[in-house]
């Protein structure tokens, strides 16, 4: 599982656009790398559009985004147009970065329990190591949690 202060595993998955996503290439820059049950839904739009709507906000001071859910490159690609997301949603169909991230377990909706994706948000310094991980993110507010962490 993956801690505070651990180095964050690498991705190599494609976005969607088909470009091929690595942590790498983003060194030097602070990640804010989450993770999302499914495109299209309630609670992963509003995730989506407060990143969205704050997004000159973050570039400023450091981050960059990067979404992941087990959807296929198509989803992403019609989720990331209709509401206009301006960075990387990340498709793990295999869930292996997913459970890389501890990103996948038993889940609780509606008294129903079952195995899927569980929400968390991972914030990764300039040099690749994980800084915090939110487990309880407020949908709405996903940006707000995050800088509240660097005021």
């Amino acid at each position: 599982m993956v801690q505070v202060g651990n180095t964050a595993p690498d991705i190599q998955l494609p976005d969607q656009n088909g470009n091929i996503v690595s942590l790498r290439d983003y060194a030097g820059k602070k990640i804010i790398l989450y993770f999302y049950p499914k495109d299209d839904t309630p609670g992963c739009t509003a995730e989506a559009c407060s990143f969205r709507d704050n997004y000159q906000s973050l570039l400023s001071k450091g981050f960059v985004i990067i979404g992941i859910s087990a959807d296929d490159t198509e989803s992403h690609k019609k989720f990331a147009e209709k509401y206009k997301l301006p960075f990387p949603l990340v498709a793990d169909p295999e869930r292996k970065v997913i459970k890389a991230y501890g990103a996948w377990g038993e889940k609780v909706l509606y008294g129903k329990r079952s195995e899927g994706i569980l929400r968390k948000t991972f914030v990764i310094d300039e040099q690749g190591k994980i800084l915090h991980i939110i487990e309880k993110v407020d949908t709405e507010h996903a940006t707000e949690q995050i800088l509240k962490l660097f005021s």
